[in-house]
């Protein structure tokens, strides 16, 4: 984890060969747009990707273990350092529909960003404002005296598709920033905790997943996350099978916005948790130590406070079930829990608790369901184990029951997304039935869900069957008006792809 972010000398090093052709023409684009634009060659490229979530969801802001991977499409900034008197940032798109901004950098004190307003630009800002603040904790002169650019972006992330476009920019931008301010070798690790961080300065309360999966991808694998004890990243390889086993991507054409559905979605969902977490160690007695969850305590947290506390030796798998049993016994009204009910039970006034769980991202609720998001966190844990059990257990040749097993789980995972954590939508549901009526072993949401995209596991040979069947049950029937161009970028059968890169044009 202690290796930096790659230098290539070329975009063939980056994608599978299939893309290589496309994606050589596409950053030419961007170098010719980029002189055209500002008049002279940019010194670098920052690239990092977007992501699928093979299994767990919603469980990285509690520090659980997830299996995403990098895909493809990615983010792409080309970066020319000015030498403006004052240092100035000048940024723009080559898709016309993100207009050009211009501010200017502080000496001192934070780079301002709205996160109530959705500013295209403010992503870069966010990544940018991190890079600074890394750059001053290092002591580096950098920090307080952060110099101009002149950047153009080429994104082919869609955003609100559940592919993590926000975290690629993050990235990508953080990146450019580092390198810029004269950084030579950016950290893989360091990048990903100043994402993580800087995603937040946009309202999105992130976890650490997407962040981590766009900087760390490594083709041909998917890659199990941990955040505990501290960040780790171990490469996933899946096993051979005849038909060869192949993940589909399929668009709901949903969106799905973190931003601006966070305060009934994302950012209630992570104060749920949280909430949920604490009053757990409140009926237990237990003290949960300050950690890394966006509001400083996890049910991982509580997980591992209790267990410690029962000195016992009981293992992952036994001590996940035997929370889901807690939760049962101990989160009782299904009905949800009011402000009063929480405030009453920590033994704290309502505006403590609100100024503490609600004002940082602000959420907006009447009730909050800690029983079924807890049960959704403990139990997709358990899933994630299960998966990851039977993926280092696997056979040289595969069984059919194999697949089936692995499928389940993911199946597992959109039943409780859709049932304990109201985070799926009709739509996806439909995509998920319909590809498991045509033979995927498993469908599921990835990503926040609410919208966006969904991920299955099926076998090669079933490809154009379940394309066929979601062209005539999905996108024909609930989706009239897509043209024939997004009709054909729909569905992607996509295979882990790499991590973020730097691309160096001029020495």
């Amino acid at each position: 984890m202690a290796e930096s972010v790659p230098l290539v000398s070329s975009p063939n090093e980056v994608y599978p060969e299939a893309a290589r052709a496309v994606q050589a023409q596409r950053w030419e684009h961007l170098e010719s747009k980029f002189f055209e634009l500002y008049g002279r060659k940019a010194d670098f490229i920052s690239r990092s990707p977007g992501r699928v979530n093979i299994i767990g969801e919603h469980i990285d802001y509690m520090l659980y273990e997830v299996l995403p991977m990098a895909v493809t499409v990615d983010m792409l900034l080309a970066v020319s350092v000015s030498n403006f008197p004052i240092s100035t940032v000048r940024i723009a798109n080559v898709d016309s529909k993100f207009g050009p901004r211009t501010f200017e950098l502080p000496t001192t004190g934070d780079l301002e960003i709205d996160s109530s307003a959705h500013e295209w630009s403010n992503y870069f800002k966010a990544g940018l404002r991190g890079a600074i603040e890394l750059l001053r904790k290092k002591g580096l002169a950098a920090g307080n005296n952060p110099v101009g650019m002149d950047i153009l972006v080429d994104g082919t992330v869609p955003s609100g598709a559940g592919l993590s476009s926000s975290a690629a920019f993050v990235c990508a931008s953080a990146l450019a920033s580092l390198v810029a301010n004269g950084e030579e070798k950016v950290y893989k690790k360091e990048l990903i905790n100043l994402a993580i961080v800087s995603e937040r300065y946009v309202g999105v309360n992130s976890g650490g997943m997407d962040q981590s999966a766009s900087v760390l991808g490594l083709e041909g694998n998917a890659l199990y996350i941990k955040f505990k004890p501290s960040l780790d990243a171990q490469p996933v390889s899946f096993p051979k099978s005849n038909p060869e086993l192949t993940f589909v991507i399929a668009k709901s054409f949903v969106q799905a916005d973190k931003h601006t559905t966070g305060p009934v979605n994302y950012n209630l969902r992570v104060v749920e948790c949280t909430l949920a977490a604490k009053i757990l160690a409140k009926k237990h007695e237990l003290t949960l130590p300050e950690d890394n969850g966006p509001l400083g305590s996890t049910l991982r947290g509580f997980q591992d406070t209790y267990f410690a506390k029962q000195d016992c030796t009981t293992g992952h798998a036994e001590q996940l079930q035997k929370c889901i049993d807690i939760v049962k016994q101990d989160l009782s009204k299904e009905e949800g829990y009011t402000r009063d009910d929480i405030a009453e039970i920590l033994g704290i006034s309502i505006e403590e608790l609100v100024q503490k769980y609600m004002t940082r991202f602000p959420i907006r609720a009447e009730r909050f369901q800690l029983r079924n998001r807890a049960l959704h966190v403990f139990s997709e844990s358990l899933r994630v184990f299960k998966f990851m059990d039977l993926l280092d257990n696997a056979p040289t040749e595969v069984p059919e029951e194999f697949l089936q097993k692995i499928g389940s789980l993911m199946n597992e995972s959109q039943a409780s997304c859709r049932d304990l954590f109201d985070c799926s939508c009709p739509e996806l549901d439909v995509l998920c039935d319909v590809a498991k009526a045509h033979g995927s072993y498993g469908s599921r949401l990835t990503g926040a869900g609410w919208g966006g995209c969904s991920i299955h596991l099926l076998s090669q040979d079933k490809v154009d069957e379940i394309q066929q069947a979601w062209r005539k049950e999905y996108y024909d029937k609930y989706k009239p008006g897509l043209s024939e161009d997004q009709l054909e970028n729909a569905i992607v059968a996509s295979k882990p792809g790499n991590g973020a890169v730097l691309y160096k044009l001029l020495e």
